[in-house]
C-alpha cells in the first residue's frame, strides 16, 4: 500500500510499504478514505525530529470503510463506516473508566524512552497512531490501510450519506475543542479569547457559541484564519498589526481581561528573538508567545484551558501570578470517546458547527508532502488539508 512516511526532519514521502495485518483478536483493518493533516503533525515534520525514525507512517484523523476484524471485535462489522480517535484505549481500564480514555493504562508506553522523555519520569499516556515512539510507535492513518488496535471500543461507527468530512473530524478537531471549551469553564453570557485560529481555535469558537458563550475574541494573524473566524461572529485580533495584545484584550473588557481563555498554538507559536534564542540553545523546547498571552489577559478567577502541545520545560512560567490572580489552568490530550455523544446529534442534523467549510484543500494522498508545505508556511491559504488515498 502507499502511504505517508517520515524521513526526516521537514522531509516526508509517500512510499509502498505493507499492507496491516491483523495481529491481534482486538485488532481491525480499515481501508482509508480520508485523512487529514493536524497541526500536531507539523511538530513531527520539524520539532520532534529525534523521537521519530525513518520508516514510521504518520497521521491520526483518518476515516474508512472495515475491510475486516479480529474475533473479539463486535460492535463493527466488515462494509461499516467508521471513523479512528487519535488515541488508543482500551475501554475497561482504571482511567478508561474514568473517562480519561486519552491516560489509558492498556495502551500506554512503558518503555525507556517515553519514560526518559518526561521530566517527572512518568513516562506518557495512552498510544496515539503515528505519532513518535514515546506514544506507542503505532503506524499511522495517513495512508490507503490502517491497523487500529483496540478495534472492540476505539473506532466510532457513522452513517453513510454525508461527506466524510461531516464526521471526519471526530478523529480529534471536534473533541480535541469540544474538550478545550469545556475545560475552559465559560460562563454563560461569558467571554472566551482563543489565541490560534486554525482548526482547533476556529471550532474552538464555534463551539463556544453553540454552549452559550456571549463573546469570543480570537488571536491570530493569517488573514484567511481571521476572516473565516470572523464568519462565525468572532471579534477577530491580527497580533501582527497591535503593538500589545494583553493591552488591546483589556481594552475590550472593561480592564477586567476575559473570562477564559484557550491556548490552541502551543509549540508552533511564534515567538520573540528571546524565546527563539532559548529554543536554539535547548535552554527552552517550546516557544510560549501565546501562552504567556493568554494568561496575561485572562480576568481574576478566569480559566486557562490549554489544547495546543507543548512538550518541555517554560522558562520564567508566571506560577505566582496565576496564585495571585487565582487562575485555573486545565489541559491535556482530548479524552476523545467522552465528547462523541455531545457531537454527534449535532453531525447528524443540520452541522450547526459548519464542519464543511473548514477543509480548505484536498489532495491525493500522493501530494501529502506539498500538502505539509503549505500547511507548515501557511501558503495559500491553508487552514485544514485533507488527504484522499
Amino acid at each position: 500500500m502507499k502511504a505517508v512516511v517520515w524521513h526526516g526532519k521537514e522531509d516526508v514521502r509517500v512510499d509502498n510499504v505493507p499492507d496491516p495485518i491483523i495481529q491481534e483478536p482486538t485488532d481491525a483493518i480499515v481501508r482509508i478514505t480520508s485523512t487529514a493533516i493536524c497541526g500536531s503533525d507539523l511538530h513531527l515534520y520539524s520539532k520532534l525530529f529525534p523521537i521519530m525514525r525513518e520508516g514510521d507512517i504518520i497521521g491520526h484523523e483518518p476515516i474508512g470503510i472495515v475491510e475486516e476484524v479480529g474475533r473479539n471485535v463486535e460492535h463493527i462489522s466488515p462494509g461499516d463506516r467508521v471513523v479512528i480517535p487519535f488515541n488508543i484505549s482500551c475501554g475497561h481500564c482504571y482511567f478508561c473508566e474514568q473517562q480519561l480514555y486519552s491516560q489509558c493504562e492498556t495502551t500506554r508506553d512503558r518503555g525507556k524512552l517515553a519514560e526518559a522523555a518526561s521530566l517527572l519520569g512518568r513516562g506518557k499516556g495512552a498510544s496515539l497512531f503515528g505519532y513518535t515512539h514515546v506514544y506507542g510507535a503505532v503506524p499511522g492513518g495517513q495512508a490507503e490501510y490502517l491497523r487500529v488496535p483496540q478495534a472492540h471500543f476505539g473506532p466510532i461507527k457513522v452513517p453513510e450519506g454525508p461527506p466524510d468530512e461531516r464526521f471526519l473530524y471526530l478523529s480529534d478537531v471536534l473533541p480535541t475543542s469540544w474538550q478545550a471549551v469545556d475545560y475552559a469553564g465559560v460562563p454563560q453570557g461569558g467571554t472566551l479569547g482563543v489565541w490560534g485560529l486554525g482548526p482547533i481555535g476556529q471550532m474552538c469558537a464555534r463551539i463556544a457559541y453553540h454552549l452559550g458563550a456571549g463573546r469570543v475574541i480570537g488571536v491570530d494573524n493569517v488573514p484567511e484564519r481571521l476572516s473565516l473566524a470572523a464568519k462565525y461572529g468572532v471579534e477577530t485580533v491580527d497580533f501582527s498589526a497591535v503593538d500589545d495584545v494583553k493591552e488591546l484584550v483589556l481594552d475590550l473588557t472593561d480592564g477586567r481581561g476575559v473570562d477564559s481563555a484557550i491556548d490552541a498554538v502551543g509549540m508552533e507559536a511564534s515567538g520573540s528573538l528571546i524565546e527563539s534564542v532559548l529554543q536554539t540553545t535547548k535552554f527552552q523546547l517550546d516557544k510560549a508567545l501565546a501562552l504567556r498571552q493568554c494568561i496575561a489577559s485572562i480576568r481574576r478567577g478566569g480559566t486557562l484551558s490549554i489544547s495546543g502541545v507543548y512538550t518541555g520545560p517554560i522558562q520564567m512560567f508566571p506560577l505566582g501570578d496565576l496564585f495571585d490572580m487565582q487562575i485555573q489552568v486545565r489541559m491535556g490530550q482530548a479524552n476523545v470517546r467522552s465528547y462523541v455523544d455531545d457531537i454527534m446529534p449535532l453531525l447528524n442534523e443540520d452541522d450547526p458547527l459548519g464542519t464543511g467549510d473548514l477543509k480548505t484543500h484536498e489532495m491525493p494522498l500522493e501530494d501529502a508532502p506539498l500538502g505539509y508545505e503549505i500547511f507548515q508556511k501557511k501558503q495559500d491559504g491553508a487552514i485544514k488539508c485533507v488527504l484522499k488515498p
